[in-house]
């Protein structure tokens, strides 16, 4: 279960880190200052972003990125916690006394949010705790935020939630808000929901018809797009680098998407911004335009079998033609190209 750290600005200490440990993984207070670790450790989150970590076993050494969190233990010793990348969440398990319904699953991958407020059990106290249930999408782990510490904004991005939006909200169910006005002054629309990773309101966009983590999450306390483009494609979000091409109107390559059947795939994603669509394909747009042109050698029998054009030294050939060819490719074709239809006369 999480704790409730929003009301207090630092939980922990910097002195109280164990650094030896934190030695052992390749890591100091340096390093992790330069990654904007610390802050968010400070004050009893995980990191914002995957940490490259090294643990020397002395006779092998292993190399991973992982979430760090820091978490008091029962002797009241601050313990630094690793939160390792899952292939995907397992759903099919109690959580906490939770048995995931089928709507469940399809919520935490899609979106990453379950959606709904639950009974879940203390494993220590078998105290019932009604909370929210997400998916980390930087790790695919499954993390529950109990339901009264849970905070809403009276207003997002110019647009002020009334009694029932609020409730909505503190269900964890998702809400749809229109009129919304971003930094640049662009009025934009999306769908808000509370996240119990990040423990508050987030911005749900793009097609998230498909399950996959996030490489790269938004530090923010709201995530949106100033000038519509999604950030998040089929569940996968875009890093800093991808977007700012994505957004421009670039075509960009993203891997690590999901089908409905839980198969791997990859393509290339374009912004379309008179229309505001995500364009997909499985090969680049650039590379299907150039295939789509006939190169010189096949210009002749692009021109004669689809675009019903004439070559002379073809002709009077009656099949199509092949690859590349401009004349006739045996003897038969030559006879046939030989021969000269005699102009018929008048029937008499």
């Amino acid at each position: 279960m999480e704790n409730n750290t929003e009301n207090q600005e630092y939980r922990f200490q910097p002195e109280q880190i164990d650094w030896k440990t934190m030695e052992k993984f390749g890591l100091n207070q340096e390093k992790l200052e330069k990654m904007n670790a610390m802050e968010p450790l400070l004050r009893g989150f995980k990191t914002n972003t995957l940490i490259p970590i090294t643990i020397n076993l002395g006779t092998a050494v292993s190399k991973m990125d992982v979430r760090l969190s820091l978490q008091t233990g029962d002797t009241g010793q601050v313990a630094v916690h690793l939160h390792g990348i899952r292939k995907e969440p397992n759903l099919n398990n109690k959580f906490l006394g939770h048995q995931f319904s089928d709507e469940d699953k399809d919520n935490l991958r899609e979106t990453g949010n379950m959606g709904r407020v639950v009974d879940l059990v203390n494993p220590k106290t078998d105290e019932i705790i009604p909370s929210v249930i997400s998916r980390d999408r930087l790790t695919n782990e499954l993390v529950a935020y109990r339901a009264e510490y849970m905070k809403v904004p009276d207003e997002i991005k110019g647009v002020k939630l009334d009694d029932h939006q609020k409730q909505i909200l503190l269900e964890g169910k998702p809400l749809y808000l229109e009129g919304m006005t971003s930094k640049k002054g662009e009025p934009f629309d999306a769908t808000v929901q509370f996240n119990a990773d990040k423990r508050y309101v987030e911005f749900l966009f793009g097609n998230t018809q498909t399950p996959q983590q996030s490489k790269q999450q938004n530090q923010q306390q709201t995530h949106y797009t100033d000038q519509g483009a999604p950030r998040i494609f089929r569940g996968r979000e875009l890093d800093d680098s991808q977007y700012e091409k994505f957004k421009a109107g670039q075509t960009i390559y993203v891997d690590g998407l999901e089908d409905s059947k839980g198969k791997a795939y990859q393509g290339y994603i374009t912004f379309n911004k008179e229309t505001s669509k995500t364009e997909f394909s499985f090969t680049h747009p650039n590379k299907l335009k150039e295939q789509a042109k006939p190169t010189e050698e096949h210009k002749t029998q692009t021109a004669v079998n689809s675009q019903g054009k004439t070559n002379e030294a073809t002709k009077m050939i009656k099949a199509p033609l092949e690859s590349k060819q401009q004349q006739p490719a045996n003897k038969q074709q030559e006879d046939q190209q030989k021969k000269v239809r005699k102009p018929r006369g008048p029937k008499l």
